[in-house]
């Protein structure tokens, strides 16, 4: 059963080779990922992450924790308040904030912050939980 406040997280440590494979799949070879001394010379100071590394952690624990299984997003609102370096420990939690049953439809607030606490990622989200017509 989903409820409004019901919260779950979920981690990951961001390293070159996700970067990497990120960057195979999408196309997103920004220098700003994997040129040290580009990276140097910015206000980030080092390599960083892309920002669909944390958003898509979210989508993990959306799919897989909760809502969970058949889950997808409906909308996205995403704002990004400092850098995931290569290396972070970046931790996703998700609230409830609006839950309907009989639509399995809702809203979720999100924050990712890395080790040392930083939020790198905040946002909500509509949700939907796709239910076999046979499991209800």
């Amino acid at each position: 059963m989903i409820s409004v406040g019901q919260t779950a997280s979920r981690s990951m440590i961001v390293t070159s080779e996700i970067v990497k494979r990120y960057a195979e799949l999408t196309g997103d070879f920004n220098p700003l990922h994997f040129d040290e001394d580009f990276a140097a010379k910015t206000r980030f100071g080092r390599l960083i992450s892309q920002g669909g590394i944390a958003v898509g952690l979210v989508h993990a624990l959306v799919a897989m924790d909760m809502p969970g299984s058949g889950t997808v997003f409906t909308e996205q609102r995403w704002n990004f308040p400092a850098p995931v370096y290569i290396g972070d420990t970046i931790t996703a939690t998700g609230t409830i904030t609006k839950w309907r049953d009989e639509r399995n439809r809702g809203e979720m607030d999100f924050v990712i912050v890395n080790q040392d606490g930083v939020e790198v990622l905040k946002g909500s989200t509509g949700v939907y939980k796709a239910v076999p017509t046979d499991a209800k």
